[in-house]
């Protein structure tokens, strides 16, 4: 019977699976007892197990995740005996290598690392190639000549062997970074010469200098009229383009203020003085 750590950890471990399985692997618990999970094992295309379909057992202690668990594969494959414990790291053979952080995925990725290997272990078989293509045309009937798999898979009782959830045809779980825009509007992420509109013959400012492309800004596109908006003003300047007539008429302006004001000091002084006079 499982104790209460390993129930509430295999529970969250079965919504993983169903919501990120690993590539060409499924795995589920039985229904009358959660220590026992089933797994099904599709053969990458790169490998000799290439269209095979590999049915077996993880067996979880009731102190998991504390303790790892047993691992048998049913099907015949030319790598592991048939019903017999596989030994590798994450298996029962070697507690002391075991790591409670591992999951129900990180074991079954790591036992089709170790089927795609050469290394031989307790509860491996040798053979060439050739024996393995053998044994994956031959899996999937031989699946489903046995009741186990009946049980465990009715859902993949079918005539051909089915796709698992996740058959590697891309990595799960990452966000897509490209922006959604409407159906009508076009994204390059990697604009070039060709892609500008200075660039195409029949822009109407290739031919004329004097109209200004649009300039983006946030993704949107705006008239270059409205770009004045855009540009920080400067202490005393103005930002009318009627008066932005450069720095000479900015001084001019203010050497004529200073002149004006030179002027009503010069008659104030002269009045002053005529009046002191009299």
């Amino acid at each position: 019977m499982a104790s209460k750590p390993a129930q509430k950890r295999l529970s969250k471990e079965f919504v993983a699976m169903q919501r990120e399985p690993p590539p060409f692997i499924w795995a589920a618990p039985d229904e009358k007892n959660i220590l026992i999970w089933n797994y099904l094992i599709r053969g990458p295309p790169d490998s000799p197990y290439a269209g095979g379909e590999y049915h077996g057992v993880l067996i979880f202690p009731a102190e998991y995740p504390f303790k790892p668990p047993g691992i048998k594969m049913y099907t015949p494959s030319g790598r592991f005996h048939p019903d017999k414990k596989i030994c590798f790291s994450m298996s029962d053979f070697h507690p002391g290598s075991w790591n409670p952080a591992w999951s129900v995925a990180t074991i079954l990725t790591g036992l089709l690392s170790f089927m795609l290997s050469d290394e031989m272990t307790t509860g491996s078989v040798n053979s060439r190639d050739e024996h393995k293509k053998l044994f994956a045309g031959r899996s999937h009937a031989w699946n489903l000549s046995q009741n186990r798999f009946k049980e465990a898979f009715p859902e993949y009782c079918t005539p051909e062997p089915r796709d698992l959830p996740n058959m590697g045809e891309k990595e799960r779980g990452k966000p897509d970074l490209q922006p959604q825009l409407p159906p009508s509007t076009s994204f390059d992420p990697t604009p070039s010469s060709s892609s500008s509109p200075l660039a195409h013959p029949n822009h109407p400012s290739a031919s004329d200098p004097s109209v200004k492309p649009a300039v983006p800004l946030n993704g949107a596109a705006r008239p270059a009229r409205q770009m004045d908006d855009l540009v920080p003003l400067d202490a005393g300047a103005n930002r009318h383009p009627a008066n932005a007539t450069g720095w000479f008429s900015t001084w001019r302006q203010v050497l004529v203020d200073k002149w004006q004001w030179c002027a009503l000091f010069a008659v104030a002084v002269m009045i002053s003085r005529f009046s002191t006079g009299t």
